[in-house]
């Protein structure tokens, strides 16, 4: 009984949106009316922070192994998705994410495409079937798999009183800071959702009776260890 929870940021790649439309990379005013003001295509989202929280349930608690978050000040984004996708192939978790199956988990396949990064740790389990149980999408669960029904990170945890995103800061702010070179911000910031998405999970697996009141309680207390 093991998982791992992931959480990706990223900005746009304005030389890929250069290659697909056949423009001049230095033309950066075409470049940005190419990609346009929408929500960028999943192949044009590079992967500046890659967070992962590691845990395993032992005598029905769960306790965390590992957390953190690389980011692209340290290594590039062939490196993070080379290291997560070997993580995975060793230990072949189940992932947890949260709107992991519309995003983190097409873009992961869609940019180790791209840097040409051999990643057979990313079907170790068949964590892209959509309805299987390798790949837990809790946005996709709770709102029963209806993008109506579906609700954003942060205002659920905050209604389930769980601590949400940092104040202040939200994805859309991730491309400035990447700009700054503040990836140590932006790694703090995934860390954030890592933890948020982590502490949902555990709120499911009660709800489920999957664990009781008790393994909640401790396993909150395990992870507050490990953040202190």
């Amino acid at each position: 009984m093991s998982v791992i929870v992931l959480d990706l940021e990223t900005v746009p790649d304005f030389d890929a949106v250069a290659r697909v439309h056949r423009l001049n990379p230095a033309d950066t005013e075409a470049v940005r009316t190419a990609l346009g003001k929408g929500f960028p295509k999943l192949i044009f989202h590079r992967i500046v922070a890659l967070g992962a929280l590691a845990a395993e349930q032992v005598a029905g608690v769960w306790r965390v192994r590992a957390f953190g978050a690389g980011h692209a000040g340290e290594r590039d984004e062939a490196a993070l998705i080379g290291d997560f996708a070997a993580d995975l192939a060793c230990t072949r978790p189940r992932l947890v994410t949260f709107n992991g199956t519309t995003f983190d988990l097409p873009v992961l396949r869609y940019r180790a495409l791209i840097n040409g990064v051999a990643a057979p740790g990313l079907n170790a389990r068949p964590y892209f079937r959509r309805y299987g149980s390798d790949a837990l999408d809790l946005c996709d669960v709770l709102g029963s798999f209806d993008p109506r029904a579906k609700v954003g990170l942060d205002a659920l945890c905050r209604v389930l009183r769980i601590p949400g995103k940092p104040e202040g800061l939200d994805g859309r702010g991730v491309a400035a800071l990447a700009q700054a070179g503040r990836y140590a911000e932006i790694a703090a910031y995934c860390k954030a959702d890592v933890l948020a998405t982590y502490r949902l999970f555990l709120a499911h697996e009660r709800f489920l009776g999957a664990i009781d009141s008790d393994s909640h309680r401790a396993s909150e207390a395990e992870l507050a260890r490990i953040c202190a």
